[in-house]
């Protein structure tokens, strides 16, 4: 292991010698030993670890996409690190009609840090693998996009059914669920016709209006309760 993550482990986290740790690639987990720690006050910092067996990893059973609309970015990246700890997949950020366009046009600046947020959070939360984070796409794209077998858009009209009840009382085995979530002041109209249009189902989390980052939370959570 070399460079900064190596140094946090080191001198953040005292690492020594003889002491085990889990170790991924994104593929396999490894118990590993460190056998040598090299802390430079100048040059690269270095980890040597020597692999002792391999751990079974337990991949989930249900795959979450989630398509979520870009909001100010402390928040935005606060959704990341719990859609991690979650288990989602995959996250799609939306640059949909009503995201402050600053915030899409500085959105590609970020990416460089949430990869680093979806990487430490993996990490805290014992994963295989990060999400995999694509670029941001406008709503429509998106949705087209989308190929899982349920597809739900959260919706705060008073019509929509309850996310709860959106997959019935004995939902088949289920392997993708794409969820969108959608920004501050919610979909247009343009938008839920897409979504529609693209096989979407409209479901409500309640009659109050949720923050998105508290929606990404309940729903997540209530879809995994629900399928998993």
């Amino acid at each position: 292991m070399r460079g900064e993550t190596a140094g946090h482990l080191g001198r953040v986290l005292r690492a020594e010698p003889g002491q085990v740790y889990e170790l991924s690639d994104g593929e396999r987990i490894w118990l590993a030993r460190i056998e040598a720690v090299a802390l430079p006050k100048r040059g690269e910092s270095r980890i040597d670890f020597a692999l002792i067996e391999p751990i079974a990893a337990d991949e989930p059973t249900l795959a979450l996409t989630l398509l979520i609309s870009l909001i100010k970015f402390d928040r935005f990246e606060w959704c990341l690190e719990k859609a991690t700890e979650l288990n989602v997949a995959e996250i799609v950020p939306l640059a949909a009609t009503r995201s402050d366009k600053p915030l899409l046009d500085a959105a590609a600046k970020r990416r460089t840090r949430w990869e680093k947020i979806l990487v430490e959070s993996a990490q805290q939360s014992r994963r295989l693998r990060p999400p995999l984070l694509r670029n941001p796409v406008c709503p429509a794209e998106a949705f087209a996009q989308a190929t899982a077998p349920w597809k739900v858009l959260l919706s705060e009209r008073s019509e929509a059914p309850a996310l709860k009840s959106a997959f019935g009382e004995n939902p088949p085995p289920i392997g993708t669920v794409a969820l969108a979530i959608g920004p501050e002041g919610g979909w247009t109209d343009d938008e839920l016709a897409q979504a529609r249009s693209a096989g979407f189902i409209e479901a409500s989390l309640g009659k109050t209006i949720l923050r998105t980052e508290t929606a990404v939370i309940a729903a997540a959570s209530i879809v995994r309760f629900a399928l998993s």
